[in-house]
């Protein structure tokens, strides 16, 4: 159960509804529940407009407007999630992941805990820059050097940003214990 009460359209000023109609547009019907309430971290979004004006856009431009390859931005996302256990964002994120091509195996040892099975290279490398971020808020010279030369600089920073955006989004569902979609089950224990 949220701790935020889940708001309608209607109950929001001109702000909010401004915002509420920009996360529709952009996300389609996945961001409304069942009920007609934004699911996930937009309706925390929309009780603080004057926030969630500036994170939504955001979202799409870490998710969408990076030089790094989506399915590489989902293995980095799926870390972040996995380490601060955000159910929404881990059942969300874990579907993409797996539809751009990471295969179970991975995704599995990521919401475990454990050292993916992960050649050396473009994948290994962005896990281990989300991974060392997330444990410890550094980047080895190592993990540094070997996302760099897959990504480059203007890529290393996207890549920061993601996994920072992510870990945002992963603060704000659990602050608001913001549930998972229905029929969804982490790999962690609650």
């Amino acid at each position: 159960m949220s701790r935020l009460p889940y708001l309608s359209r209607d109950q929001l000023g001109p702000e909010g509804q401004a915002l509420w109609d920009s996360i529709v547009a952009s996300r389609g019907s996945n961001s409304v529940d069942e009920l007609g309430h934004l699911a996930g971290p937009f309706n925390p979004y929309v009780h603080a407009p004057d926030v969630g004006q500036h994170l939504d856009p955001l979202g799409a431009v870490v998710r969408f407007g990076t030089s790094v390859e989506r399915r590489l931005a989902e293995i980095a996302i799926v870390t972040v999630a996995a380490h601060w256990k955000a159910e929404y964002e881990w059942a969300a994120h874990s579907r993409m992941a797996r539809e751009l091509g990471v295969p179970d195996a991975v995704i599995d040892a990521i919401g475990r805990g454990e050292d993916p099975p992960l050649p050396a290279g473009a994948e290994r490398s962005v896990y281990e820059v989300a991974r060392q971020l997330t444990q410890t808020g550094q980047v080895s010279q190592d993990a540094y050097d070997a996302a760099q030369q897959v990504l480059g600089d203007t890529g290393m920073v996207q890549l920061v940003g993601i996994c920072g955006y992510y870990t945002l989004v992963s603060f704000i569902l659990n602050a608001f214990t913001v549930p998972p979609p229905p029929g969804t089950q982490p790999p962690w224990e609650s």
